[in-house]
This record gives structure tokens, sequence and C-alpha cells, in this order.
């Protein structure tokens, strides 16, 4: 495991922190992206750590599905933990608050909830939420030294303190100033009761019990000089606890900012359970999203440039992202049953396609094609690039705008696509086509000479150009709504255009029969 990068005073240090429990959550792409642009406009050190130390809910490949999608957004961090090996630490930092007073063994058995066991013999809030145990507040030192001497399994348990009109208060960046009184707080655990003592004839007994998210989420961001902690708004309320922590290390808490939450359009908020693969990264980046794309689509949920902008490219980002002009109200995803994607991170990802160099998007392009079963060679599809750019909003929309161009035989069609509106009948289509078979063979394949030599023969039949290309268009492409044909027939080749061609007429040829 790495050492912290040592840092001057003052130099910012942010994390993103996930629990690997599930595949990755759009709103913590979000955090993540947002951590990532703080520290970069600041100059600062971005650290990856996972908070695996819930090994019932933990699995590889949530691990896997994390690295995933921070890989695929391209945003790369300067110090990766993991929290599970560093357990011992927490427990030691526990272990160090208990000695100074401010935690305190609590016997009753683990099974027991706090709303129910507790609720007769404990303490409670004016609202009835369960707040302590006094039996187990109150327990000597050396009652507690000696039942924990016998092996009796035992939580170790924060001492809010009570009366005094104590006020737990920190400053969020976003929300601004937030205050409790610690009356309202339970006595919430640090070390959860499992297992047997590590060391029975320990004065202490010290046991291996596995560390609250909060301990070590606290002992983590002290001991890696976590200078700010940016991170949802439904950790808002765990903050007032987390202050606490750090005051019982005697160590001075990071700056707070917590993000607003990412909504449903009924204003539930996003969950996997109930939205399904709809929240996953993954799932834009199958879709064909490009990083940059939804990197700035979801910039724009929860924060703004306060310049009307809303395509901003990554250096864009990095240059205008402060935490004062992230909002406070919860932002919504637009999605619906029939379209899982919102329409502005559909919009915003066709503007970056369209602003992707030609050679970048070609490459973006190649792996729908090769999952499509497309035998499309890295040459021809370059040059099939910037024919389709325009037409498209998602990378996976170019399998269906350009398969033409990479298959032998063209899919069956209705004849009558090749026949103009407006007056034309399938005779006059077949004179179009026929007259492209005779002029097409002599005519050089570059875009003049097609335009000039088509739009003579369109002339010469007593046509205007568009009843003379859409025969044609349709009879290359198998569609009426295509790329620009002479630019498509350059890419397909005079070969392949004959022959389309023949098999067009055909088709005409037996609808007049």
């Amino acid at each position: 495991m790495p050492d912290p990068t040592p840092s001057k005073s003052g130099s910012i240090r942010v994390r993103f922190a996930p629990s690997p429990t599930g595949f990755l959550h759009v709103g913590s792409a979000r955090t993540f992206i947002f951590n990532w642009l703080y520290a970069r406009h600041n100059h600062g050190t971005m650290v990856l750590r996972l908070d695996d130390t819930d090994v019932e809910r933990n699995t590889d490949a949530s691990v896997q599905s994390i690295f995933e999608g921070l890989r695929w957004l391209g945003l790369s961090w300067d110090e990766e933990y993991k929290q599970s090996e560093r357990l011992d630490l927490h427990q030691k930092a526990a272990w160090s608050i208990f000695d100074r007073g401010l935690a305190y063994r609590d016997f009753t058995p683990a099974h027991a909830a706090e709303g129910d066991a507790y609720s007769a013999q404990g303490a409670a809030s004016p609202q009835g939420a369960w707040l302590f145990n006094p039996g187990m507040r109150e327990l000597s030192r050396e009652e507690s030294d000696r039942r924990a001497a016998t092996g009796e399994p035992f939580a170790v348990r924060y001492r809010v303190p009570r009366g005094d009109d104590r006020i737990v208060q920190f400053h969020d960046a976003v929300y601004g100033p937030m205050s409790k009184p610690a009356d309202e707080i339970e006595d919430f655990a640090l070390l959860r009761s499992a297992g047997v003592p590590k060391d029975r004839s320990s004065s202490l007994g010290l046991w291996d019990g596995n560390p609250t998210y909060h301990l070590s989420s606290c002992v983590d961001d002290a001991d890696l000089r976590i200078t700010q902690i940016i991170r949802g708004q439904d950790h808002l309320t765990n903050t007032f606890k987390h202050v606490l922590i750090f005051e019982g290390m005697g160590a001075a808490p990071p700056q707070f900012a917590h993000l607003p939450l990412l909504v449903a359009p009924d204003g539930a908020k996003l969950s996997k359970r109930k939205h399904g693969p709809v929240v996953s990264v993954t799932t834009y980046r199958d879709a064909g999203f490009l990083p940059d794309a939804f990197i700035n689509f979801l910039c724009l949920l929860g924060w703004s440039p306060k310049d009307d902008r809303e395509f901003l490219t990554l250096d864009e980002l990095t240059t205008a992202f402060t935490l004062e002009n992230v909002n406070r109200s919860n932002a919504v995803v637009n999605f619906t049953e029939d379209d899982p994607f919102d329409a502005k991170a559909v919009h915003l990802n066709g503007e970056h396609i369209r602003a992707l160099p030609v050679e970048q998007l070609s490459l973006r392009l190649q792996p729908f094609f090769d999952q499509a079963g497309l035998s499309a060679s890295p040459e021809k599809l370059l040059a099939v690039t910037p024919l389709i750019r325009e037409r498209i909003k998602l990378l996976k929309d170019a399998v269906s705008a350009a398969d033409f161009f990479f298959i032998d035989q063209l899919p069956p069609y209705d004849p009558a696509e090749l026949i103009p509106p407006k007056g034309g009948d399938a005779a006059m289509a077949r004179r179009v086509l026929q007259t492209a078979l005779e002029i097409l063979p002599a005519t050089p394949f570059d875009h003049d000479s097609l335009d000039q030599a088509l739009r003579t023969a369109a002339a010469s039949l007593g046509l205007k150009a568009g009843p003379m290309f859409q025969p044609i268009r349709v009879a290359v492409c198998g569609r009426k709504n295509a790329p620009p044909l002479f630019e498509t027939m350059i890419v397909l080749g005079r070969e392949v255009c004959l022959a389309r061609i023949h098999q067009a007429e055909a088709k005409l040829a037996s609808l007049e029969s």
C-alpha cells in the first residue's frame, strides 16, 4: 500500500470512497467526477479508496464493475487504498477513543435490535428514537474490564456528550451552517460485537470485531489527510457523528460538501434496486455514450458554470468547477420505460460526437461494428465516419446508419421505395436506373464527376435532381434516408454500386410484369 503523497500545508486532498456492493451508480460516478474536478482545478490529489469492509455484501464482480466504469470515464487517480487492508488502524483508533473515556463497551446481545431490546431500559430522544442504554453507558471501567476479560461479547459505542445544551455543528460548502443538539444523537457503534477477543489476557479486551462504516471512514480520512469530503447529500445526517469521531481522535475535521441527489422523474432517489440498469454507468457506455459527453451531462446535474453554457469540454469543466456553483436542489434524470436516457444526455452526446476528430471517432465506432458482426476494416470505417457523423447521437446508432457499407447483399426492401414521390412511377424509376447503368461505367468516381454526370442525365430525362437521385440512393443503400449520395457511392466503389443498381432495376422490372 503506498504512503499518502507528502503535501504542503493547505494542499487539497479529496477522495472517492465507493462500497463494492453493486455496479457503478451514475450518482457515484458524479461524486467521483466532482471530486476529480475539484482536485484538478486546485492542483490537488485525487484518492480512490474502496470502502470494502462490508464483507457480507461486497463482491469481486462489484469491484471490477467500479474499476471498469472509472476507467471508461478516463479520469485517473493519484493514490489507491482498500479499507479492508487498514482494519488494524481502525481498531486502534477505536480503542484510543475508548481510553480517552469517549467510548464504552456495550454488552447487550448483538442480535438485539436497538429499537426493541433497548426500548424498555434505554433513553430515547423527544422523537422517540433510541439514544443509549444507561446500564451500559454508566457501567464502571472496572466492571467493563472484568466482563470483557471473561470473553463476554460486546460492541464499542461512542459516548455522545449529554446535557449542557451541547450543539454539534459544521459548515457545509453547499448547504451552509449545519447544527444538531447532541442530545438527539444516539450512542453509535464504533466496533461491532463479533467473534472472540484477539487476546483474552489483554486488559483492554481487544475484540476481533468489525469497525463500523462511521469509524473506518473517519479514521481513513484523518490518516490520509483528506482536506475536503465531497459526497452525496444522503450522507449529510451522518456527518454529525463524523464530527464527533474526529473530535474523539483529536483530529481536525475536513471541510464537508454534500451534493444534491439524483432523482427519477417521480422524485424518487435513483436506486439500483428500483430502477435497474438505467442507473449503471456501463449502460451508458454500452449504448454508445462518449465518456466526455457523459461527464458533461452529469456535471450539469447539480452544478452549472453560471453562464448558460451546456456543451463543455473536460478542460472547460476543470477550469470552471467550484463548489460555490453546486446547487442545493436535487437534480432530475429524465427517463421513461421506453427511453432509458435523458434527452439532454443524448443531445450532448451528439454534440460531442460532432466535435470529435474523425480519426478518434472512427476508433470509437470500431467496437460497435465488431460487436454487430460487420467486417469493417479500419480504413473503410475511417472513410465512412465523416458521412454519418452528423446523423448519429449515440455511437451504437452508427451501425444502423452505415451497415450497408459493410455487407455484400442488401437486406430485402420494398421496391416502391425506389419510386420518387409526386408523380413518379416504376417506369420512370427504371429509366433512371438504366441510365445510371449506362453512364456510371465510364464516369470517374469522384464527387464533381458524379454530380455533373447524374445531373446531366437527369436533364436528358426531363427530371429534376431529386427524382433522379432517389432511385439511385435507394438502390445503392437500400433506404431513402442515407448519407450524401456521391460520397456514399465513392466509398462503396463502382463495382458495388453497379451491382446494386442492377438488382434494383430487376426489382422494378418485376413490378411492371
